[in-house]
């Protein structure tokens, strides 16, 4: 049972990225001066065009790459099991069933399935896929893969669960389902989760505070927080509330994608 969510300004802390700066070969500014604070049970989208740098934070955060300069501290210090990680694809494993492709996180980790059966069963059961343990990725719906990943990325129990696009080659219908799934499963399990999104509708939907970025280089132009509360569903998706959430991040993206290179 998820712990009942703090205020913004109360939240303990994750990670926070201080001035970060990334530059890649022939002199690329991919990020630039980033500042991020991430707390306990914050959903946070990053929105922003293409070459803004939103996947290059997520990378740096997971460690993929290291930042040219300034640094990202994780409070208490890091451990394996503290990230989780969804990708734009579902990067499943073909020839294993889905309960395997769920085990994988362990498996690198030198544990047996058996030892951790019960964890995976778990996760499968979050994402409502607990009947389709033994099901190879060929059989399954696009919706239902990106579920397997999610339950993946969840498994062990992480501190914080980045996510990249997610839902961004699904269909219109399946990501309006899974949009309100995953805010059910972070109602259950409580995670801190940040999210890249090119969707304004869907980052006012899912987030307590949305980062807008703009690109060339890439650089945070603006922080919106939604305070909406838990649980949103269609009643939040029709309202003025939200309505206007959406102008207002419109807004910042449109700042974002007009200020010159």
């Amino acid at each position: 049972m998820a712990k009942e969510r703090k205020a913004l300004g109360q939240r303990d802390p994750v990670l926070t990225m201080s001035h970060v700066e990334k530059t890649f070969r022939g002199n690329i500014v991919a990020l630039k001066d980033m500042n991020l604070d991430v707390n306990e049970g914050d959903f946070i989208s990053l929105l922003g065009p293409s070459g803004c740098g939103k996947s290059t934070a997520l990378r740096l955060i997971a460690s993929l790459m290291q930042p040219t300069s300034g640094g990202i501290r994780w409070a208490g210090g890091q451990s394996n099991d503290d990230l989780g990680v969804v990708f734009q694809e579902p990067t499943l494993m073909p020839w294993a069933r889905v309960a395997e492709n769920v085990w994988l996180p362990f498996r690198l980790r030198g544990k047996s399935y058996g030892e951790v059966k019960d964890d995976v069963l778990e996760a499968l059961k979050l994402v409502g896929l607990e009947k389709f343990q033994r099901a190879f990725p060929r059989e399954l719906s696009g919706g239902m893969k990106m579920r397997v990943s999610i339950a993946r990325a969840l498994v062990t129990k992480p501190r914080l669960i980045l996510m990249d696009e997610p839902f961004a080659a699904l269909d219109e219908i399946t990501r309006h389902k899974l949009n309100n799934d995953l805010l059910e499963l972070r109602e259950r399990v409580g995670c801190t989760v940040i999210f890249v999104t090119h969707s304004v509708f869907e980052s006012v939907f899912l987030s307590d505070r949305i980062v807008v970025m703009a690109a060339r280089p890439g650089r945070v132009i603006r922080e919106l927080e939604v305070d909406a509360p838990y649980p949103r569903g269609e009643e939040f998706r029709t309202s003025a509330e939200y309505a206007a959430y959406c102008r207002q991040a419109s807004e910042a993206l449109h700042e974002a994608m007009g200020e010159p290179a």
